[in-house]
Parts: structure tokens; C-alpha cells; sequence
């Protein structure tokens, strides 16, 4: 065998070790996903504080990634071509565990994560729904403009020269952006005086619906046929928000015309029953209830009904607002009041006369 098959013949067999290595930390990964990873993970749920759990959910898929970075770095060891003290492959292998730790940090920076949940526990401070998503889209910002700025210290880049360059187009920048920066002061603004949350049902002139979600630029709002309208935040900040979500109470106004042929006895004895039936009902606040003979109209004597159920549920409310319309029908009925129906009378004149 002469020297240049001997050397072709060894780099085969180096190129079949690299190939093996990789693939058996590929199957590592897997039997310590499988195994070794969920043992602990059962491990730590087991502890009083929910902390190590978290972190190890936040690190499950970077880890993953983490035995192929290694078994890449120990491949290139026995690859015949490639040498683990090249400079470009130390920075490439360093910036990926780097993105592996900032990955991490990202999963655990979460709205659900355990962080504002023990804040919350743990502190008198009120954490508001709809301020820990926007706390966590800020906290994960950071962290990836810190691991962006490590990867690129790795690479000799002038973070720096890059922060001046952003000084000299300034006020460029500053035009460019007066929208992206007035949507941020709004989302500021909501966040600060909180005049909705996360689910909440608010109305605005320009939308109504449940507030789903809400970012640095918008507020994702889904309305009641299903469709999800995105709203700038400077939008919103500048508009009147109505939050029916944080009513105590739901409002009940209605009228009710009765014929002029029905006697003042039968209209005071229903206007009675009524406003007694109301006083008793267990779902009604009993603050403000108001059932009076209130008007002479053109079709009838017109009584009011006015009074506030306890629930602000719709589909309740409107289940306790027909229930107790049904009664005012019965009351009506049984005193025989009636209903006057808007009417008109016609006349007509016959000009045919005879001399």
C-alpha cells in the first residue's frame, strides 16, 4: 500500500470515528431527555419552592441542543479536516453555548414563569394580568440585545463603534421611529394607570371586544364574532375606554304602555305588584329600584321599570331579564291591564252630495 492510499485509508477511518461520535451523543441526548432529565425533573417537583422546576423546563430543548454542540467539538477532533484550534470554530462553538444560555433565559423569562408568580406570592406588590406580559416581552428584549452584544464581543465587533453609528443617525432614527415610540408610551400608559386587564371586556369608538393580549406596539383585542383586531397602543391610550368587565352591576331599563281604557285602580295595583315582585327578587340590587307610572304618551299611560341586576355576566343577565319579564306579563295580565298597541284612526269624508 503506498502513502497516499495509507492516508486516504486513515481519513476514512477518522471520518467514520467523527461520524460515530456525533451519533452517539446524538443518542445521549436522547437517553438523558428520556431518563436521566426526568428523573430530576420528578425530583424537583418533589421540593417545596417551584424555582428548580422551572428552570429545568426553561433548559429542556437548549440542553438538548447542548450534547450536539459537544458532540460536534469532540467530532471535529477526529476529523481529519477540521481542527478544534481554529479560531473561527472556538468563536462558533463558544457563541452556541452562549445562545444555549441566553435561550434558557428567554424560556424562563415567560409570563408564566415562576418569577412573577413568587413576586406576586411573596410580596405585598400587585402584579396586574395585563402588566406581566409586558414586564416579560421587556425582560426577554434585554436578553437578547445581552446575548447579541456577548456574541459579537466574541467576534471582535465594535459594540461600541455600533452604539455611535446609532448616535450619528439619531435623529434619522428618531423620525423614522415616532410611531414605534409614541405605540411604546402608550403601552406605557396603559400599563401604568391599568384601565383594563388581560380578558377583560372593554369598548372604544373605534372596537369592542376581550382583551387578549397586549405588546409594545399594540393591544390584540378579539371581538364577539371571533375576529382578532389589533389596536396601536397610542390608538388606545388617546381613545375613551368603557371596561364592562369592571361594572358591579348591569343596568335594566324598560317601558311599558298601557291603554287609557285600563282604570287607575288596575294600573296602581300592577304598578304595585310589580315594584314588590322586584324587591323580593334574590338577583336584583335593591339600592335602586324604580316602578312608577311615568308618562301620558300618544298610545297609552306609559309605566317605567328600572333596576340593576347583581350579576354583569351577560348570558345571566339576560336569563334574569327575560324571567322577569315573563312575571311583568303575568302581573299585567292577571289585573287586566292592557297593553295598548301604537294605533291611528283614519277619517274620511265623502264630497258626493246631492241638491
Amino acid at each position: 500500500m503506498n502513502w497516499e492510499a495509507y492516508v486516504l485509508h486513515d481519513d476514512v477511518i477518522n471520518i467514520a470515528i467523527s461520524i460515530g461520535v456525533l451519533c452517539m451523543f446524538l443518542l445521549m441526548r436522547k437517553i438523558f431527555i428520556k431518563y436521566i432529565f426526568q428523573l430530576f425533573l420528578k425530583l424537583t417537583r418533589k421540593s417545596p419552592s417551584e424555582l428548580f422546576t422551572q428552570i429545568f423546563l426553561a433548559y429542556e430543548k437548549p440542553l438538548q441542543w447542548l450534547f450536539v454542540i459537544i458532540g460536534i467539538y469532540v467530532a471535529v477532533d477526529y476529523f481529519p479536516y477540521l481542527n478544534q484550534d481554529y479560531v473561527l470554530f472556538m468563536r462558533l462553538v463558544r457563541s452556541a453555548v452562549i445562545a444555549i444560555i441566553i435561550w434558557g433565559l428567554f424560556n424562563l423569562a415567560s409570563a408564566t414563569s415562576i418569577l412573577f408568580t413568587s413576586i406576586k406570592k411573596k410580596t405585598n406588590i400587585h402584579i396586574d394580568d395585563i402588566i406581566i406580559p409586558f414586564v416579560s416581552k421587556g425582560l426577554r428584549l434585554v436578553i437578547i440585545a445581552i446575548g447579541i452584544s456577548i456574541i459579537a464581543q466574541e467576534f471582535n465587533y465594535n459594540i461600541g463603534g455600533f452604539v455611535a453609528g446609532l448616535g450619528l443617525g439619531g435623529l434619522a432614527f428618531a423620525l423614522a421611529a415616532q410611531d414605534a415610540l409614541a405605540n411604546l408610551f402608550g403601552g406605557f400608559v396603559i400599563i401604568t394607570e391599568r384601565p383594563f386587564s388581560i380578558e377583560d371586556w372593554i369598548q372604544t369608538p373605534s372596537v369592542e371586544g376581550v382583551v387578549e393580549d397586549i405588546t409594545f406596539r399594540s393591544t390584540k383585542i378579539r371581538t364577539f364574532d371571533q375576529a382578532l383586531v389589533t389596536v396601536p397602543n397610542s390608538t388606545l391610550a388617546n381613545e375613551p375606554i368603557t371596561n364592562w368587565s369592571k361594572m358591579g352591576k348591569r343596568r335594566v331599563y324598560s317601558t311599558i304602555q298601557v291603554t287609557y281604557d285600563s282604570s287607575i285602580d288596575q294600573v296602581k295595583t300592577a304598578v304595585h305588584r310589580i315594584k314588590a315582585y322586584l324587591k323580593d327578587h334574590p338577583d336584583i340590587h335593591q339600592e335602586t329600584i324604580v316602578v312608577t307610572f311615568d308618562d301620558f304618551k300618544a298610545d297609552g299611560a306609559e309605566i317605567m321599570i328600572y333596576f340593576f341586576t347583581k350579576t354583569t355576566e351577560w348570558e345571566e343577565y339576560l336569563r334574569i331579564k327575560e324571567h322577569i319579564n315573563y312575571k311583568v306579563m303575568q302581573i299585567i295580565a292577571k289585573e287586566d291591564v292592557t297593553i295598548a298597541v301604537p294605533s291611528r284612526r283614519l277619517y274620511t269624508y265623502d264630497h258626493d252630495t246631492t241638491t
